[in-house]
């Protein structure tokens, strides 16, 4: 046995290096027991502890370590074991010290570096773990909290609407709503809506919507766990806020379902195979259900019909998978049809809103727009056919009404199949026979029908025919006056067939004062019910074509504010007939240029020409644009835009916008529409709409912008949306007058800041001004100059001049030479930019035409100061730019030019002027090209 602990340490770094670590182990220790020396019993200590971190005995290997520290505290190799033994002991901080410290000592040891990233990101990895564990237990506890409060009854009030607002924040995160899932809360909830307290209903259904959200397996559970008969059972609650509170949680269901609206994965549920179509299936029969049921409410149906109308028909028809309108079709349609046939003047109609009926009628024509084939339409004609059969019965007259009905209900949908069951035997007779009837009923329902059927006359002959002899018997008999309204409106449409005042003087035989008289009585009496109040609008958007009929009514400001207030209501018809009003009465409608030739043809084979009415012309438009600003249209029109986007449909949108430019032609009332919340209004009519509708938008947006500060127009963000519609009129196919209002209004916030013009390159709209700059219209060469002024600021522009291979420059020196002062101090302003920028563009400047000295000479002696200076500021920035430039400039007349004006008297006036001369001067002295004038 030895006994000398070298050589015992020696015989133990053998056993180690041919990894027999129990050896090793036993010649280290008999070594530490021998050894008295410190220096080798530190180096013992941390060999031993290599052999513990090798036997996984890392509490003694973490010992010995330290044992080896003790003695040096600046033992690199104790250290970093110690540090081994203590991250696997778990003891993360400690470890990381130990690193930190072997780092220290040798900075550039990579195995160092290496372990203190991973120890960092363990440390983190467990605050993070820790973190989620300390929420998860507070969540858990604030859950159970809020519930209590919630369900004791003698809880303060405050407190409860607090705990439920904080409960509804909890369930839109995914932590909270997966603790209140995780801890029986849709039990919790479902407690709560069993309450009946309309506050603590909101706040579950708000919840459970909040739990919903992106997560298809919880959805799937909670629509399992409550039920679609109970959901639709508080949908169809006649209280609106809990209503729509609970479809908007049916729609989330559903979107998860569908897979739409997916904000992120979740964990192992990407893994798991969820059949939706059952569910989808089992929603939209129940839903189809609630549209029959008299224990459903108005509201609940509304409800339940826009749930149909988002989700069954495809949104992009190049899906070829309609199978969730087929199914609706076979399954739904009757039901569908029943609710368009029911007739609110009758007892046993179902309970609905103003909308529901023109809803399912929406419902009714997506579903067939939805079909691919002629086999798949003509299933859908012989449902409707069967049940419109399946009531006409001339025995039972209420039954016959309910028929009539449906056929104007689907008049209001897909109007071609409307019209050919319009076609079907016994139903125009019987449209016929209630137009006669003595029952106020019959004739309302006939006067409805016979004025959807008239929506598209080319494709009505019999409404053609017959329709303005049987709206007239009725208008003339009944004393009701809500059938002579509708009896009003359905003559209006078929007047107005010929889109002039003419037919609907010929129609309504120079009645139409006296009817509209009695419109804007209609539209002024609060007391009538809103229904009735809605037809007189429909008949003032037909009756204004009349050019009496349309300065009498911009002069009755009561009529027009009663107008304007129908207008804020939350309905497609009134806000549509609220427009084409307006339209009429600005005269923004498209008219026909009549060709002479043409006209003196018609009167020489005695045809009706019509004329002009002198209440048309531009004088009397004017007065009543002004009388319109003046009772709060503008208001009134910005509202409208506001309003849902199944309301506000596009045809709206273009009538708005057609409005919108009539009323900003003069530019003193622009600042009023501006005031009034114009300007951001247009903005989403120039961006989405017809295309007609967004040009009229854009146009008027052009006036605003040309004239306008952007910064009191389009405040914020906001000016940099009204940018796309500017460049949008900058095409061959708009008329001259948009192009040049466009091209001002880009000037003006070209003008403003870099920003805006960063904005306007990135619409690409540079090479559009550009081509302007050709024009051979002055007005719009001029616009296009001024504009691109303002541009050359830029740096991205100013590169785009210096770029070879284009004649940018050259374009612009020969703007310069323009006989047009605008043009020329424009484009002088823009040289004069580019050159102080850019040194390049210098000397390029005098490659791109050999006209380019005469053209500064001119300019530099033009009898505008404005263009003068600017030519001055050129020649400064090119003998500034190179001294052989200057030399050339001295050589030519350009010294004399510039004598003469620097020689001049100082003045106020020019002293801009004269300075810059002397500048010019000075600094050809300085290059030693001219010496200063000795004196004698």
């Amino acid at each position: 046995q030895m006994e000398d602990p070298i050589q015992l340490k020696e015989e133990g770094n053998k056993y180690f290096q041919s990894s027999d670590y129990e050896k090793a182990l036993q010649s280290y220790t008999q070594a530490i027991k021998l050894n008295k020396d410190k220096a080798l019993q530190a180096v013992l200590y941390r060999n031993r502890a290599a052999c513990f971190l090798k036997k996984e005995e890392y509490a003694k290997a973490a010992s010995d370590a330290s044992r080896a520290i003790d003695i040096n505290a600046s033992d690199i190799k104790a250290l970093y074991r110690r540090s081994q033994a203590l991250e696997k002991l778990g003891k993360l901080d400690q470890a990381f010290k130990d690193a930190q410290k072997c780092a220290t000592l040798e900075p550039r040891n990579k195995n160092f570096q290496e372990t203190l990233r991973r120890l960092g990101a363990n440390i983190q990895e467990k605050v993070n773990a820790r973190e989620t564990l300390r929420i998860q237990f507070s969540t858990d506890s604030r859950v159970q909290k809020m519930f209590e409060i919630l369900l004791d009854e003698n809880s303060d009030k405050e407190k409860r609407e607090k705990a439920a607002n904080n409960l509804i924040v909890l369930g839109r995160e995914e932590a909270g709503a997966e603790r209140i899932f995780q801890n029986n809360g849709v039990n919790l909830l479902l407690q709560l809506i069993e309450t009946k307290n309309p506050e603590l209903i909101l706040a579950a259904v708000r919840t459970l919507s909040g739990m919903c959200t992106g997560h298809k397996a919880r959805a799937t559970a909670i629509l399992h766990y409550l039920g679609i008969d109970s959901i639709c059972m508080w949908m169809s609650v006649d209280n609106e806020e809990i209503s729509l509170a609970v479809c908007s949680l049916l729609q989330t269901i559903t979107d998860c379902l569908l897979d739409q609206g997916k904000e992120e994965h979740h964990g192992k549920e990407e893994a798991l195979v969820l059949d939706t179509k059952k569910d989808l299936r089992m929603i939209t029969m129940r839903l189809l259900d609630m549209l029959v049921s008299k224990n459903v409410s108005g509201q609940g149906r509304d409800r339940a019909l826009n749930l149909l109308n988002k989700n069954i028909p495809r949104k992009d028809l190049k899906d070829h998978d309609n199978s969730r309108s087929i199914f609706v079709i076979d399954n739904g349609l009757k039901k569908i049809l029943k609710v368009v046939g029911q007739i609110p003047e009758m007892p046993d109609c179902l309970p609905l809103t103003e909308n529901t009926q023109l809803t399912a009628s929406v419902l009714l024509n997506k579903l067939y727009d939805d079909l691919r084939c002629d086999p798949e339409r003509d299933n859908y004609r012989l449902i409707c056919e069967e049940y419109i059969k399946s009531k006409i019965n001339p025995q039972d007259m209420d039954k016959t009404l309910h028929a009539v009905q449906i056929v104007s209900g689907v008049l209001q949908g897909p109007f071609d199949l409307g019209n050919k069951l319009l076609g079907m035997k016994g139903v125009m007779e019987m449209m016929v026979a209630l137009c006669g009837s003595e029952r106020e009923i019959d004739q309302l329902v006939a006067v409805e029908a016979l004025i959807h059927a008239s929506t598209k006359l080319s494709r009505a002959t019999f409404i053609i025919t017959n329709g303005v002899t049987l709206l007239k018997e009725i208008y003339k008999k009944t004393k009701n006056e809500k059938i002579k309204i509708r009896a009003l409106v359905g003559l209006c449409k078929l007047g107005s067939a010929g889109g002039t005042d003419y037919g609907l003087r010929q129609f309504a035989e120079g009645s139409t004062e006296k009817l509209a008289k009695q419109c804007r009585k209609w539209l002024c009496n609060t007391s009538i019910d809103a229904r009735t109040r809605k037809w007189a609008v429909e008949g003032m958007s037909y009756l204004t074509l009349d050019a009496d009929v349309k300065d009498d009514f911009v002069e009755d400001e009561p009529a027009l504010k009663a107008m304007f207030d129908l207008a804020k209501s939350n309905d497609k018809t009134i806000l549509y007939s609220v427009a084409s009003a307006l339209v009429n009465c600005t005269n923004s409608y498209d008219t026909k240029e009549l060709v002479p030739e043409l006209v003196q043809l018609a009167k020489f084979s005695k045809q009706h020409v019509p004329e002009e009415h002198p209440k048309d012309k531009k004088d009397f438009v004017v007065k009543r644009v002004k009388r319109l600003l003046k009772a709060g249209v503008v208001s009134a029109l910005a509202c409208m835009v506001k309003a849902d986007s199944a309301i506000l449909t596009d045809q709206s949108k273009e009538l708005i916008a057609r409005v919108f430019l009539a009323l900003c032609e003069d530019p003193k009332d622009r600042g009023t529409i501006v005031a009034q919340g114009g300007g951001k209004a247009l903005i989403p009519l120039a961006l989405e709409g017809t295309d007609v509708g967004k040009i009229k938008a854009s146009h008027a947006l052009a006036k605003i912008a040309a004239i306008s500060n952007p910064d009191i127009a389009f405040p914020g963000e906001r000016v940099y949306e009204v940018v796309r519609p500017l460049v949008s009129l900058l095409n061959t196919e708009r008329d001259g007058l948009q192009n040049y209002e466009a091209l001002l209004g880009l000037t003006n916030f070209s003008g403003r800041s870099d920003k805006l013009r960063l904005k306007i390159i990135k619409e690409k709209a540079l090479a559009d001004i550009e081509n302007y700059m050709f024009e051979n219209h002055d007005q719009l060469r001029q616009a296009a100059t001024e504009c691109m002024c303002n541009l050359v600021v830029n740096k991205e522009v100013q590169e785009r001049f210096v770029a070879d291979g284009n004649d940018r420059l050259k374009l612009v020196v020969l703007l310069c030479g323009e006989d047009d002062e605008k043009v020329q101090v424009a484009a002088a302003g823009a040289l004069a930019m580019l050159t102080a920028a850019q040194k390049k563009l210098c000397s390029k400047m005098t490659q791109v035409t050999t006209q380019w000295l005469e053209i500064l000479q001119r300019l530099c002696l033009h009898d505008n100061m404005e263009v003068q200076h600017r030519g001055l500021v050129i020649a400064f920035n090119l003998i500034s730019a190179d001294k052989e430039l200057a030399k050339k400039l001295v050589e030519s007349e350009l010294l004399e030019i510039l004598t003469y004006i620097g020689k001049q008297e100082d003045r106020p006036e020019k002293q801009h002027i004269i300075s810059v001369a002397r500048d010019c001067l000075s600094k050809c002295m300085d290059y030693e090209l001219i010496k200063p004038l000795s004196r004698a």
